[in-house]
């Protein structure tokens, strides 16, 4: 080989190696540009989340205009319950009606960088009490806190009215869309689901159980039998629950055809005296798949239920009627219930369903969340606690993603596969509306 020979390949040599240099000098700048922005990232997540605004939206489907007082309906005053002799009495269980509207208050709290949280309270009824609770009460105070002190903040908006008795009802629906919100919030901030920042999911899937209904015993089991199809292993249907569904004879042959499949729930809306509702109690021990008995006495009966839940084999439910963890403390330390049923969007979010979730399994009592109606973020809320307790057995809903409110109002539908709701991902609760769909449904003149 010549000298020029050689030389031209150690200046080839050299080239390469000061290109090599280049790409690895290059690879360092990404990795440490990267490096900076993942840690400035990190940074701008533990700063405070300064709340901006705290608005509430009334949401009613159909979204036909109608005054606020137009969707209720109740039965006549003195309205019997229509049983024989002395079961027929003054009817003390049936709610307010809502002649077809579903309805709904959403929570959207904004911090001062524009990162936005949703939450939902249940309001089926008025929901107009709800969004004033929120934007006269509750607003003024979280104006300009940090959203990340979501137990210090839920302390404080429970403690504004006390001492004045409003622990329950409307006030507490309130409080758990603003809950909802706030958990939303930091789940975007941290890019985390919320169910990772309550302590990581137990499972990847929650099973699901559905209502099911039917003017006749026949179509009641169709329906039983179409979600069977679905892959679902307890469906819950109404005994006493409103005309129409006082046959004992209905809940037998639901449960006959669930044998092979599983269990049916009963659900009485709070329509039983005790020695009625362990009577019932005692046809269902019979049956012997009878899941639960859910809410056979009023919420306000609460000495009268661990006399019910002694007198029966069959497993006592109760607590969709129940707000707080006080009133759960008194159900359990009385073993006055062998499930219960708290909501997240009526017992003060899932800060305080955390606690009453972990109050039972101090008990040895396992839970299943209560979704009644509302959106898909009600539903979402519930799937995201429930997979991150070791104590939930099965959630309402299967049907909850169906129709307007359901996955018709988010970008990314949520899954349901062989009777299960499946684990979203994505931050916060995973809820990414279709804005078009919400406005649709949002009533403009609440």
């Amino acid at each position: 080989m010549s000298h020029t020979s050689r030389s031209l390949s150690r200046r080839a040599l050299f080239g390469s190696a000061l290109g090599a240099g280049a790409a690895v000098l290059a690879e360092s700048r990404v990795r440490a540009q990267r490096a900076t922005r993942d840690r400035q990232e990190r940074l701008d997540a533990v700063r405070p989340l300064t709340i901006a605004a705290v608005d509430a939206f009334v949401i009613r489907n159909p979204p036909t205009p109608v005054a606020f007082d137009e969707p209720l309906e109740l039965p006549p005053i003195g309205d019997m319950t229509g049983g024989v002799g002395i079961w027929n009495r003054i009817d003390h269980a049936s709610p307010t009606r809502f002649k077809g509207f579903e309805q709904a208050v959403l929570v959207r709290i904004t911090t001062d960088s524009g990162l936005v949280g949703w939450g939902e309270c249940h309001a089926p009824s008025a929901p107009r009490v709800h969004q004033r609770v929120i934007s006269d009460l509750f607003a003024p105070i979280l104006r300009r806190q940090d959203a990340r002190r979501i137990n210090a903040l839920w302390e404080r908006l429970f403690t504004t009215e006390r001492v004045r008795g409003y622990s329950t009802g409307a006030q507490f629906e309130a409080l758990a869309g603003v809950d909802l919100a706030l958990w939303d919030l930091l789940g975007k901030a941290l890019g985390q689901p919320v169910h990772q920042l309550l302590g990581g999911k137990y499972r990847n899937a929650q099973p699901l159980y559905r209502g099911i209904g039917g003017a006749t015993t026949e179509a009641l089991v169709a329906d039983a039998k179409a979600a069977v199809g679905t892959g679902m292993q307890m469906v819950k249907m109404g005994y006493r629950k409103g005309k129409g569904s006082e046959g004992i004879d209905r809940v037998a042959a639901v449960a006959e055809f669930m044998k092979p499949h599983g269990q049916v729930a009963v659900d009485s809306l709070g329509a039983f005296k005790l020695y009625e509702a362990v009577q019932a109690g005692r046809h269902f021990d019979r049956l012997g798949n009878i899941g639960w008995f859910e809410d056979a006495l009023q919420a306000d009966d609460q000495p009268a239920y661990p006399i019910l839940a002694e007198s029966l084999e069959t497993p006592v439910c109760a607590g969709e009627m129940l707000n707080n963890r006080f009133q759960f403390r008194d159900l359990l330390a009385t073993r006055g219930a062998d499930i219960i049923n708290p909501d997240v969007c009526r017992a003060g979010g899932i800060s305080e369903c955390q606690r009453i979730a972990a109050l039972a399994d101090a008990f040895n009592v396992p839970w299943s969340p209560h979704v009644s109606t509302g959106t898909v973020l009600y539903f979402s809320a519930s799937l995201h606690l429930a997979l991150s307790t070791p104590n939930c057995i099965i959630m309402e809903g299967g049907r909850k993603l169906e129709g307007p409110l359901g996955n018709a109002l988010v970008k990314t539908p949520l899954r349901i596969e062989n009777g299960a709701a499946v684990a979203p991902d994505a931050p916060g609760f995973g809820i990414d509306w279709n804005e078009a769909a919400l406005a649709r449904v949002t009533v403009k003149d609440a």
